[in-house]
């Protein structure tokens, strides 16, 4: 019996882990696989049997990762956020968002015989989209920047909005199933909301004034606050019965909006254990769907999903880009694109178990019937939005460019002759003279520190898939790289050596895993390739042919030349690192600086 435990839970975080990495290779929503395995393993193949495992564990262990996950997702709710990215954000979280959930809820209402109280919460439930859905989407289908930052930032703001709803909604529901009288179901509605938001305001900013005073040691941060988040989720319900969900989501947007809060590493703690928690929690929430559940949803369901796409989606996207400065062919993408993701799936799963446990039997199908709609959403429109996108023509080209840190004589000379093969190239530099030579070359340029603030809203990154750190200040470089790497994957930056790093001992030198791809060679250095360049070296691109190999392009030039980057035939960018084992083909294109004879 206990060896069937151990496997069950190994098993579980065998394959929630292994959901998540295939998600990444095969850039889809990692929900998608989580639901399909967990339905696979529990009422395919009855593998998984959760309220067997858990027993009466099962309902705590909803209830505190759904804890967590409205938690860290409140964490990125920044109001000033709202603020600065238009009328179109605000409107599609709040007029699109009522026009969304009303539209559902009624529909729900008379095509499966919900209650009106349930179909509500339904609504209110499927209207999140959210950063773990949208974010993949994005990056394959790659739409033009107006596109992607209003549905990147819908998706960050409605998450813990609309979860917020639901929780209100639902709340709303527990009061009428406890008392009968409108003004007693009232109060107790406002207790819940008054305890709720008084507890989360207390708790937001006690934990926001330990952590932003440096009362707390560093290595406690993110355990601290862990545990802050189930004490005041636990202690909120014991103050008033269901309130604690409440509770969590208003402390994190109290924390989010504090001034000079640091909280990006509880930030990335808190996401990584929401992966953690994602991974097994969707797997259990699947398994325990019942086909007799499935049959009961029927054809309604269906319509049900069809109106959310067609219907609903549309019609909010419309009315709320009223006025705004997008074209005809970028709403209609913004309407297809809303696909339903994590918040959905847990907070539906948590309160049918509620609800159940209340004496509310429609309550068991909210499971299969926000599933539906999240794997229908989910799959059609990743299918299908990346063709959509190419079609209207609102789609961005193959991230192929470069981002060069540095506008230094390197870096200009490396970003003209990339352009000239047709790379899209954008330098930063916090030097004025640096950029306006580079201007004048023709480069795109960002006048900044490219790890600024400032940086993080204005640097357009569309259409760039590498970093080149070469600005000649080691320290720049590093934080560049370590910076970037989230963005553009580790395998992709890459930093030339300081010529001081060449000149002192391994102890000053900064380590090589928070740095990039070393560029070019061991012996290579920004104050080396300076020099040539001053002495009259320059970059020339050479054409490689079976009669003229690499091998008789590095004895033709020997010592003069230092090979920097090969294009294929196929276009694709190769660059010529330390300890790379890169040989350039026939029909390839090598670029290199060679000096005067």
């Amino acid at each position: 019996m206990e060896n069937n435990i151990l496997i069950s839970l190994a098993g579980i975080g065998v394959l929630g882990i292994g959901c998540q990495w295939l998600a990444w290779w095969a850039r889809l929503p990692a929900i998608l696989f989580l639901l399909i395995v967990g339905i696979m393993v529990g009422p395919v193949f009855q593998l998984l049997d959760p309220d067997t495992l858990f027993g009466d564990l099962l309902f705590p262990i909803v209830s505190l990762s759904v804890a967590v996950i409205l938690f860290e997702g409140s964490l990125t709710l920044k109001f000033e956020d709202i603020r600065g990215h238009g009328n179109t954000v605000r409107n599609l979280v709040t007029t699109g968002a009522l026009v969304t959930w009303v539209i559902i809820a009624y529909s729900t209402h008379y095509l499966m015989g919900f209650s009106f109280e349930l179909a509500f919460l339904f609504g209110a439930v499927v209207i999140v989209t959210g950063p773990t859905v949208i974010l993949p989407m994005l990056r394959t289908v790659r739409p033009n920047a107006k596109v992607a930052n209003v549905l990147r930032w819908e998706g960050i703001v409605i998450d813990p909005l609309g979860a917020l709803l639901a929780v209100l909604v639902f709340n709303f529901i527990i009061s009428g199933q406890q008392h009968n009288a409108l003004s007693i179901i009232t109060l107790t509605f406002g207790k819940i909301i008054l305890f709720g938001s008084l507890i989360g305001l207390f708790s937001g900013w006690l934990l926001g004034e330990l952590l932003r005073k440096q009362l707390v040691p560093q290595y406690l941060r993110n355990v601290i606050t862990l545990i802050t988040v189930f004490t005041v989720f636990s202690l909120s319900d014991l103050v008033e019965h269901e309130s604690g969900l409440l509770a969590v989501t208003i402390m994190g947007m109290t924390m989010a909006n504090m001034k000079d809060m640091h909280i990006d590493d509880v930030l990335d703690f808190k996401e990584s254990l929401s992966l953690l928690l994602i991974s097994g929690l969707f797997i259990i929430l699947a398994a325990r769907i019942e086909f007799s559940q499935l049959i009961l949803i029927g054809w309604p369901s269906l319509v049900i999903l069809v109106i959310t796409m067609y219907v609903a989606r549309p019609l909010a996207v419309f009315i709320s880009s009223i006025g705004s400065d997008l074209t005809i062919n970028e709403k209609l993408l913004i309407a297809w694109i809303g696909p339903r993701g994590i918040v959905a799936a847990a907070v539906s799963a948590l309160f049918a178990l509620r609800l159940e446990s209340a004496g509310i039997p429609e309550a068991s199908l909210l499971v299969p019937l926000t599933f539906l709609i999240i794997i229908g959403t989910v799959i059609i429109q990743s299918a299908t939005a990346r063709h959509l996108a190419s079609m209207l023509n609102v789609r961005e080209p193959p991230p192929t460019g470069l981002l060069i840190i540095g506008a230094g004589n390197v870096a200009r000379a490396i970003g003209k002759i990339l352009q000239q093969h047709g790379f899209k190239i954008v330098l930063t530099d916090s030097t004025w003279e640096n950029t306006s030579l580079a201007r004048m070359d023709g480069l795109e340029t960002y006048f900044g520190n490219p790890i600024s603030e400032h940086a993080d809203r204005h640097l357009n990154l569309l259409g760039l898939g590498k970093v080149l750190a070469m600005s000649g200040r080691g320290s720049l470089d590093t934080l560049a790289c370590l910076r970037f790497k989230a963005e553009f994957g580790v395998k992709n930056v890459y930093e030339l050596k300081t010529t001081r790093e060449k000149h002192i001992s391994d102890k000053h030198i900064v380590s090589t895993k928070h740095r990039g791809y070393e560029l070019f060679g061991e012996d290579i250095a920004y104050g080396n390739l300076a020099y040539r360049l001053r002495n009259g070296a320059e970059l020339k691109s050479t054409q490689l042919s079976d009669e003229f190999s690499f091998e008789n392009y590095l004895e033709q030039y020997g010592e003069r030349v230092i090979p920097m980057f090969a294009i294929d035939t196929k276009q694709r960018l190769h660059i010529f690192v330390t300890n790379g084992k890169m040989t350039p083909e026939s029909g390839w294109t090598v670029i290199g600086m060679i000096d005067p004879e």
